[in-house]
């Protein structure tokens, strides 16, 4: 029968590199960095004061990126482990209807006002987009990727593939426009002189969906209430239209 370990036993832990041998094989390394990179680019976003230049889906990128490269991850490695954040990323877009249903009362007055700025938009976005890219001679498989761009991302990946596009693609698209529409958005309206809180976030909704209310939501409650409104809405009114209008303008 062993002895029972006293008070004053050493605890022998395996090396530090059978413990990582372990982790770099197991698909939660993915997850776990994944996290890891989100919680420093929030500290960092906190403690910079909550500048926009800090963003911290931007931070984690670019940390996610750095650190599997190092690593020489593969992605599809990489998505094995964080394919759980992916999963989680459609409930979170649904379940930010939640504050647009308590902020119905305020949309009264109003609704004709955002469906406008709605339109002008989404119109704005996709035109100013493709014919950008049109005019720089850009191949056509990646001007239908941006059709969808400023829509959030679980959704233009489903309208990516009802126009042929690259979902991936689209994917990459839709983040990199909701990182700069949180980024630069706040200067871009305060250049516009545009100061009413419920204004500032139905702009970020529309142009920079997710990542954009995310932002707004950070910054005053009724901004993000908005911004969720613009997000939806958009999203649903890209679903519907936008195949119809690359079906006539493909």
């Amino acid at each position: 029968m062993n002895a029972p370990l006293s008070a004053h036993s050493p605890v022998h832990l395996p090396p530090i590199s059978e413990i990582w041998v372990y982790l770099s094989g197991s698909p939660l390394l993915a997850l776990v960095l994944t996290l890891s990179a989100y919680l420093l680019g929030l500290t960092l976003y906190e403690r910079s004061q909550r500048n926009p230049l800090a963003n911290p889906v931007l931070i984690a990128v670019l940390v996610v990126t750095l650190s599997i490269t190092l690593l020489d991850m593969p992605y599809a490695k990489y998505f094995e482990g964080a394919q759980f954040v992916h999963f989680l990323l459609g409930t979170a877009t649904v379940s930010l209807a939640i504050p647009i249903y308590k902020g119905l009362a305020s949309l009264k007055g109003r609704m004709l006002v955002l469906l406008l700025s709605l339109v002008a938009g989404g119109i704005t976005s996709v035109f100013t987009a493709v014919g950008m890219a049109r005019w720089l001679g850009v191949d056509e498989s990646l001007v239908r990727g941006l059709v969808a761009k400023s829509v959030t991302a679980p959704i233009a990946m489903g309208i990516a593939e009802r126009v042929q596009a690259s979902p991936t693609l689209t994917a990459i698209f839709a983040v990199s426009t909701g990182i700069l529409g949180a980024v630069l958005g706040r200067y871009v309206l305060d250049a516009l002189r545009v100061t009413a809180w419920w204004q500032r976030g139905f702009a970020l909704g529309v142009a920079a969906h997710g990542i954009g209310t995310s932002r707004a939501f950070s910054v005053n409650a009724e901004a993000g209430a908005y911004a969720s409104l613009g997000m939806g809405l958009h999203g649903i009114v890209g679903a519907v239209v936008i195949p119809y209008a690359v079906a006539w303008w493909f």
